[in-house]
């Protein structure tokens, strides 16, 4: 693991093998959305990619929504490990921060809640927009800043008040700002990031954590402080159901998913037009009188 990265990938393995080992039935809903959102977004697309990677899909569900769609020739799974679960062996181990894929090998490639768990997101996006051929696609879906910033609140609030201290306890996300200059910086065209924000309801914050690891989702930060200890977790249930639960008692879990879209740049691609070839000037639209520099306005 690299000096001063914030995350341990070696964990982020575990994690996930331990979560396909178990299997907990519906723990992978928010897989689901995310596969169906992207199979959406592929069928209005007017392209056919003939060959297709599924980029740290460690669960398959994303694999089989892009091997339904008529859109998608081929598709191959990357994943951290290569154990075989019920979900079938990946086609290729690959971490998602040094991908040995050649440039311009592939039509598409997708990534689906991995990216925000890479220690060098630029260098990550920098690497996938190089693998793809020139108008390839790339379609990506990560957790964002606001997801489960009750849980993060409940933890600090009560590691703060049995300590006096704090360590982080939920890894940091980006927002959709950073995310869209990010896939400018990676060389990215007609880059578009947005946005969902779904709540879900618990009957504990237990049950929440129960999910997380479920998912393969606990935290890996390579700095986590000191081992969490039983009385900050009660103390931490009874501050999230003070502060986030609805009247029936159940708490509430906030999941921001940021949704990314890039292409790599082609000479068919719609291009921005060159400063000064406009033929009509800003004033001419609105329908006023152009002032030039030096030219003081006309007086009522």
């Amino acid at each position: 693991m690299p000096m001063n990265a914030p995350f341990d990938r070696r964990l982020l393995a575990l994690h996930r093998a331990r979560a396909l080992k178990k299997r907990t039935e519906g723990a992978d809903f928010l897989m689901r959305l995310v596969a169906q959102d992207i199979e959406d977004r592929l069928a209005v697309t007017t392209r056919t990619f003939d060959l297709a990677l599924d980029l740290g899909g460690h669960t398959g569900v994303v694999h089989d929504a892009l091997s339904r769609s008529s859109r998608v020739g081929t598709v191959l799974r990357a994943d951290l490990f290569a154990a075989d679960t019920a979900t079938g062996t990946p086609d290729l181990v690959v971490d998602d921060e040094i991908l040995p894929l050649a440039d311009a090998s592939l039509d598409l490639a997708v990534s689906a809640l991995s990216l925000h768990w890479v220690n060098d997101l630029p260098g990550a996006l920098i690497q996938i927009r190089r693998a793809l051929k020139p108008d390839g696609l790339f379609l990506g879906a990560l957790a964002g800043g606001d997801t489960l910033w009750e849980l993060r609140d409940a933890l600090l609030s009560a590691e703060v008040e049995l300590t006096g201290g704090a360590s982080p306890r939920v890894s940091p996300f980006a927002d959709t700002r950073e995310m869209g200059g990010l896939m400018q910086r990676a060389g990215f065209a007609l880059p578009v990031a947005d946005q969902d924000r779904l709540t879900v309801r618990y009957d504990s914050a237990f049950h929440l954590m129960r999910d997380l690891r479920a998912m393969g989702a606990t935290s890996i930060l390579a700095e986590r402080g000191q081992a969490a200890s039983r009385s900050l977790f009660m103390r931490m249930a009874e501050i999230y159901s003070e502060r986030h639960a609805d009247p029936d008692g159940r708490i509430r879990a906030t999941f921001q998913i940021l949704s990314v879209s890039g292409w790599a740049p082609h000479e068919s691609q719609q291009q921005p037009l060159k400063p000064g070839s406009a033929r009509m000037s800003l004033a001419e639209a609105l329908g006023t009188h152009e002032v030039s520099a030096g030219e003081k306005p006309a007086q009522d």
